[in-house]
């Protein structure tokens, strides 16, 4: 069975990142958040945001109070991991290695970086030879 896919748009991800960041956060909260001086219009869009992503199971409201509370149901991993297999599909016919390169490849990267990159490395060659 395929991995659930999550199509989220730019202004539904700033969305995703208030509630990421605040666990729990309301239309309001939300709203002031993406938009700090927002207007009426604003703060309908942000609610219409927050029901297209419940529709898709992207969040959830808490309806047991007289304002609702919405949390988000998928994590920032899991959507960067689909975003970058769409990504590698479109770009590179599937293959990460020409995206890793370019990943690897764009800026200098500090000890810390190479570091947690090597460790994930042994992380991952471990568990494929355990596989095999």
């Amino acid at each position: 069975m395929p991995p659930k896919q999550y199509h989220v748009t730019d202004t539904e991800l700033l969305v995703l990142q208030v509630l990421w960041e605040r666990s729990r956060a309301t239309t309001r909260e939300v709203c002031d958040e993406i938009y700090p001086e927002g207007s009426t219009s604003q703060y309908y869009t942000v609610q219409k945001l927050l029901e297209r992503l419940e529709s898709r199971n992207c969040v959830e409201r808490d309806r047991s109070q007289r304002v609702h509370i919405f949390s988000a149901t998928i994590d920032r991993e899991t959507l960067i991991q689909e975003r970058l297999r769409g990504l590698s599909d479109s770009l590179c016919g599937g293959s990460v290695i020409p995206m890793l390169t370019g990943l690897i490849q764009m800026r200098r990267w500090t000890t810390a970086e190479q570091k947690q990159l090597n460790q994930l490395l042994e992380e991952v060659s471990g568990k494929k030879s355990k596989r095999n």
